[in-house]
């Protein structure tokens, strides 16, 4: 991972990004020599929601295993019908 001072990315932001778009590579921004942010690509970042959001309904879907909230196979298919009609 790159590592960029703040003050770098002031005067060098046209740059880095061009650095970062073409390598992919997140950057590390430091202030005072303790980390401050991280700067992503885009699409990078945008992945990384994704794969968060379903990383969260899985959990959801274990939890509610775990809890006893489930269905049986039957069950579902008769809520699904009636859904659909």
């Amino acid at each position: 991972m790159k590592v960029e001072l703040v003050t770098n990315l002031k005067r060098k932001a046209t740059k880095i990004l061009a650095d970062l778009h073409e390598s992919k590579e997140a950057v590390l921004i430091t202030e005072h020599g303790q980390p401050s942010a991280y700067l992503v690509d885009v699409q990078d970042y945008e992945f990384m929601q994704r794969r968060l959001a379903l990383l969260e309904e899985l959990s959801k879907g274990e939890r509610a295993i775990l809890e006893g909230r489930t269905t049986s196979h039957g069950k579902a298919r008769e809520r699904m019908q009636k859904w659909l009609k």
